[in-house]
């Protein structure tokens, strides 16, 4: 992977260009994303100039400036995620580190943007772990379904110092420094049908991302899984050409799919994961005390993000009921029952990331 020196970055098709130099320690980082290829997509190039300097960034300026790209709005918790992470990085840093956040897939898609930080053009992106799966396929332990039946169980993985250290390996060898995985709280269902038990989920047309993990999910379970783009979701559902999506509660408040929805229902299949990582080229080119403060700065936003994650889904449930939604509550038997019908997708997980790896994941889950 290349190391970046003095980048001068050209971004939005040409028409906005941004000067970024450093110096002080010898040696600087500008970054960005390449062009996106997906539709909708504002386009953005990088390039290179300018010759090392040993002479002292001037007052106020930044020695380094670090492009952080989200593919979401700027409502969603992931995308805060990224701005808090900015102020952290910007104060802990002494304005040594400047950062500018772009959001709505202005860099590229996921899968873009992703591609760009393990390629050392990018400094930051924060994604689910979904499409990082095409990149790491480790990464497929975060499918297993119904594995936690509270978000305080997932959030205590991180708090395995095995599984941490597995976790950091997989990142590193994909070229990537973890900074921290924060979350939306769980994936849930929303539905024109209303579902109670497992039995009711036959046939149900249910929109999916393009994962075949999540699409063997939603078959276990009985429904019919579509794959379709997410600008689709609510004309599809509008339309009636599906009865059903899943995403995080604030999705279906954002998006306002309970336009079009009777019913929320709580199935929590999957916790809607918020990964934050650096360009591992980027993070080792940074001297010691910058590495540290880049450290602590995903941390803090992390803790940061998880808390207004909780808030946010309270208020958020509150919200879908003013505006006359259902929202079921499974039993614990009919819980049981999902994760009961989902084997045949543990042992494909299995499959993907080892024994030991769905052993270690059982065992820091609890289970």
């Amino acid at each position: 992977m290349k190391k970046l020196r003095n980048m001068m970055v050209t971004m939005l098709a040409v028409t906005m260009v941004f000067s970024l130099t450093a110096c002080g320690s010898g040696s600087s980082n500008a970054t960005t994303a390449p062009a996106g290829t997906s539709a909708d997509k504002t386009e953005a190039a990088a390039g290179t100039t300018g010759a090392e300097t040993e002479a002292k960034a001037p007052s106020g300026e930044a020695e380094y400036n670090f492009n952080i790209s989200v593919d979401a709005s700027d409502d969603e918790t992931i995308s805060k995620y990224a701005q808090k992470l900015k102020e952290e990085l910007e104060t802990r840093s002494e304005g040594r580190i400047s950062a500018t956040v772009y959001t709505n897939g202005t860099l590229g898609g996921d899968d873009e943007a992703l591609q760009s930080c393990a390629d050392g053009s990018l400094a930051v992106v924060l994604s689910t772990t979904a499409p990082q799966v095409n990149f790491m396929p480790e990464l497929a332990m975060f499918d297993l379904p119904n594995l936690f039946t509270d978000i305080s169980q997932f959030r205590a993985l991180f708090d395995n110092t095995e599984f941490v250290t597995k976790l950091n390996e997989i990142y590193d060898k994909g070229g990537f420094k973890l900074l921290g995985i924060a979350d939306s709280g769980f994936r849930v269902m929303s539905s024109n049908i209303k579902v109670e038990k497992l039995d009711d989920m036959k046939g149900i047309k249910i929109r999916t991302m393009k994962n075949s993990n999540h699409i063997a999910i939603w078959q276990a379970y009985g429904a019919n899984p579509t794959p379709m783009a997410f600008g689709e979701v609510y004309i599809g559902l509008q339309q009636k050409t599906i009865d059903a999506q899943e995403n995080p509660i604030e999705v279906l408040v954002s998006s306002k799919f309970y336009e079009q929805q009777k019913y929320v229902i709580q199935t929590n299949h999957l916790p809607h994961a918020c990964v934050c990582l650096m360009s591992g080229d980027i993070y080792s080119d940074l001297p010691e005390d910058l590495q540290k403060v880049v450290e602590e700065a995903g941390t803090a936003a992390t803790e940061y993000t998880r808390e207004l994650s909780d808030k946010q889904n309270a208020e958020q449930l509150e919200f879908l009921k003013t505006q006359g939604v259902e929202v079921v509550t499974l039993s614990d038997e009919a819980l049981a029952s999902l994760k009961d019908a989902t084997q045949s997708v543990y042992d494909m997980i299995k499959d993907q990331i080892g024994e030991d790896m769905m052993n270690l994941m059982l065992s820091a889950a609890g289970k």
